[in-house]
């Protein structure tokens, strides 16, 4: 089905976003079971976090507000890494694969904060329209 317009599934971070969740998740079936209701379950809210902000962040009207969920998305990605970190700790995943998704991580990470800047850089620009 396609959208008629501008959708955030055009923008650039939620591509690579989208991207990274499903490696998460590949990553998460690989977990033991006794993590199925801890680190498995955490991992798998956090990743769609990152997505589900960006998303809802694109369908705010004011420029802070969809901040305010970047920043969220922010958070949850942050918290991912943490959760791989746990994963390295645990030895649930070797450590190749691991730094592989925490670069990917911080990767994403700069294009949050590249976006971020994007949004304050146009609301600034919008403000002194006015003027």
């Amino acid at each position: 089905m396609k959208t008629s317009g501008y959708s955030f599934k055009d923008l650039e971070v939620y591509k690579v976003a989208r991207e990274y969740r499903k490696k998460i998740y590949q990553l998460i079936k690989k977990l033991p079971t006794e993590e199925k209701h801890n680190l498995q379950s955490q991992m798998r809210r956090a990743a769609l976090s990152v997505t589900n902000n960006i998303a809802e962040g694109h369908g705010r009207f004011h420029y802070l507000e969809t901040l305010q969920f970047l920043r969220q998305s922010r958070g949850s990605l942050e918290e991912l890494i943490d959760d791989l970190n746990a994963c390295h700790d645990e030895k649930y995943i070797g450590e190749a694969e691991i730094e592989k998704l925490k670069d990917e991580s911080y990767e994403l990470l700069k294009k949050l904060n590249s976006y971020g800047a994007y949004l304050r850089k146009r609301k600034n620009e919008s403000s002194q329209e006015r003027y």
